[in-house]
């Protein structure tokens, strides 16, 4: 026997996010209640400028209760691709336009209890072409050469979940 979705019950519905609860039946028959976050998906950027470095940004982060350093990531809007999200998010974040979008994978944050699926790219052929930033967000660019970057990585340095699973997927593709 597998598991097997029976039903949600929405909880709470948010503009990034809904909280619902979904019964499941388990391989041994019995049903079970799982708390889940359901949200729309996401994208994150690394882009490299033509110095060689990488574009993070610092921005505070509630659930840490500090700033942190991470690459340029951001919500896709109900209408757009990943591509698009992707296009639109590095202009937004870093104030350059990518002339190469190179998709490099998809994972998910947390499976346990959200279905965050995250679309990772690489942005290279930067030239400035800024947009505005949302009301919410206070970003500081900050550019740091490729090498010193992976070593801030392995020093854990960066704190960053996704920014770190990003980092591991470009590796063969920036460092090679």
């Amino acid at each position: 026997m597998e598991h097997k979705k029976m039903n949600e019950e929405l909880i709470y519905q948010g503009r990034i996010f809904d909280l619902v609860r979904a019964r499941v039946r388990l391989p041994n028959g019995k049903d079970h209640a799982y708390d889940l976050v359901r949200h729309r998906g996401a994208v994150v950027i690394l882009p490299i400028d033509r110095h060689g470095n990488i574009l993070f940004v610092r921005q505070f982060r509630v659930g840490a209760e500090k700033e942190l350093l991470e690459l340029p990531a951001g919500l896709m809007e109900e209408s757009e691709t990943p591509e698009t999200s992707a296009a639109r998010e590095v202009r937004e974040e870093t104030g350059m336009a990518a002339a190469h979008l190179e998709e490099i994978g998809q994972f998910y944050m947390v499976p346990g209890y959200s279905t965050e699926k995250l679309h990772a790219f690489l942005a290279t052929g930067l030239s400035e072409a800024s947009l505005p930033v949302d009301e919410d967000e206070f970003l500081e660019q900050v550019p740091i050469p490729i090498e010193q970057a992976y070593a801030m990585a392995s020093r854990g340095e960066i704190e960053d979940g996704k920014t770190l699973a990003v980092l591991l997927m470009a590796r063969p593709k920036i460092l090679s």
